[in-house]
Formats: structure tokens, sequence, C-alpha cells
């Protein structure tokens, strides 16, 4: 899927371009085949799932 030179590495790799955004789903494609969500999660080609990274919640600043 991905035709740039040199090619990207394999699916996981934070090198990866973005070939397809989506902002208002909340996902974009990348050329190595993966699905990257707003939320950090991510779809890879081989079917794997990487979980959100998310901040808890008491790490958030609050708003005064």
């Amino acid at each position: 899927m991905c035709s740039h030179q040199p090619s990207c590495p394999s699916s996981g790799n934070h090198s990866a371009h973005v070939v397809s955004a989506h902002p208002e789903q909340g996902w974009s494609l990348l050329c190595d085949g993966a699905i990257v969500f707003d939320d950090s999660g991510e779809l890879l080609p081989d079917g794997r799932v990487v979980a959100p990274h998310r901040v808890p919640a008491e790490r958030l600043a609050m708003a005064a």
C-alpha cells in the first residue's frame, strides 16, 4: 500500500504517513494500512488492536 520510497517499515512503526484523513469521523488511514483513531487507538492491517493511550482523569488540568 505504501508507494513512497523508501517504503515504510512494518505496521505499528510510527513513521508511516497519512494517506486519507477523516477528522470529522475521528480516524486516518496510514500508508502502511493501519487505521489511527483520534483517541490514539490503532487498528493494524493484520487485525491487531493497539489500545488508546489515554491520560488518567486526575492528570487532566481543570478549568477554573
